[in-house]
């Protein structure tokens, strides 16, 4: 199997990604006693081996100096500032069940704290014994620093819980799925939607959900309930190209005046953190809801979640063609964060405005450093003959 289908999840067999490994040890950690106390951004990480008694606990600074820092980093860092920040984090951890959410002992419950809340969240932990100094990347998270395994912990300042997160954790008869809808529309962010779906405290019958599963969980289904709205809206007129670029990572996605689609075409060029060789690969869907989970990973409902935002908000519908060219630049795995960012700053810049197709794809192909040879005829949207349809005039 191929690194870029892999990307450390452990499909191919090895115990340990040499790619991973070979970050991990070039990283430089702090030293780290058997307590800690600090400002957790906040953030809870949920693990997944062992399921269903997984390791869980809350994510606190290495120091006094980090009590500012930012949970989730953001675009406008370089990928070192970023590993720095994430280096600074320790992950604490104590195995849990599952099902133990919906009658949390008391140091789930203060790890539920931490995840409700808005802001960082004062946290006193104390372990077993001095955390285990490593860096681990992820395809799907963002990096997280030394480990350690949790003896005890409080939290030491009152958590800023918004009314509305708080009305729908105390609904147990809403559906997960509706909870998210009414968080989302409520102008709850989508990291933090994710993070109280991770701690179990959303839907009725109620358990931890991994983080990596909870991030994607969330983007579907904030992307299925835009899907329904978007379908409901009438087609764009014209062509609409639009363009962002951070962290390696380059977007142009293309609206066609089409009934709903999706198409995203990922290009990984030579040397980037999972393609030795370059590779490219796709996946789409139509108006119908899709069946089966992407072969693009959770990159893939991350860069949807962003084009419907922007239909959403528009009151319109479209066939969408988002190319992702990912470059040398992204040398290190930062989590599916970077691909929802990225696609949302690409449908927050101007859009060039196009009569056509062809001169649409014209520009899009000048835009991408790849050869159209090499990316557009894995682009099924574009199937056949690109000329002027009944649309166009």
């Amino acid at each position: 199997m191929k690194c870029i289908t892999c990307k450390g999840r452990g499909l191919c067999g090895r115990p340990v990604c040499p790619i991973l490994r070979r970050l991990e040890e070039a990283a430089t950690l702090p030293r780290i006693g058997r307590s800690l106390e600090g400002m957790s951004p906040p953030e809870v990480f949920v693990g997944r081996h062992g399921y269903p008694l997984v390791r869980a606990g809350p994510m606190v600074p290495a120091g006094e100096s980090q009590g500012g820092l930012s949970g989730q980093p953001g675009l406008g860092m370089d990928i070192g500032e970023i590993i720095a920040s994430r280096a600074a984090l320790v992950r604490s951890e104590s195995k849990i069940a599952v099902k133990e959410a919906q009658a949390p002992g008391r140091l789930l419950e203060a790890c539920q704290q931490i995840a409700l809340s808005a802001a960082p969240v004062g946290t006193e932990v104390s372990f077993c014994r001095p955390p285990r100094a490593r860096l681990q990347f992820d395809g799907v998270l963002s990096p997280s620093g030394p480990t350690g395994e949790l003896e005890k912990m409080q939290i030491t300042t009152n958590p800023l819980i918004p009314r509305k997160v708080d009305q729908m954790v105390e609904d147990r008869d809403a559906a997960a799925s509706a909870a998210i809808a009414e968080l989302y529309n409520s102008g709850i962010g989508t990291d933090h939607i994710s993070r109280i779906l991770s701690l179990g405290l959303l839907g009725k019958k109620r358990k931890l959900v991994p983080t990596r599963w909870s991030i994607t969980a969330s983007d579907d289904m904030i992307g299925k309930l835009l899907k329904e709205t978007v379908l409901d809206q009438p087609q764009i007129n014209d062509y609409y190209l639009f363009s962002g670029e951070d962290l390696g990572n380059h977007f142009e996605i293309l609206l066609l005046p089409r009934p709903f689609s999706f198409e995203l075409v990922e290009i990984w060029m030579a040397r980037s953190v999972w393609a030795e060789e370059g590779f490219v690969g796709r996946d789409g869907e139509d108006t119908r809801p899709k069946g089966e989970y992407s072969s693009l990973a959770g990159g893939y409902y991350a860069a949807r979640l962003a084009v419907l935002e922007h239909l959403a908000r528009r009151g319109r519908q479209a066939g969408v063609l988002a190319a992702r060219e990912i470059s040398e630049a992204y040398w290190a795995p930062l989590g599916v964060w970077v691909v929802r960012e990225v696609a949302r700053k690409a449908m927050r810049s101007p859009p060039a405005r196009f009569a056509g197709l062809a001169e649409a794809l014209a520009e899009m192909e000048k835009r991408i450093r790849t050869p159209a040879g090499q990316w557009r005829k894995q682009a099924r949207i574009l199937a056949g003959p690109v000329q002027r349809s009944l649309m166009d005039f």
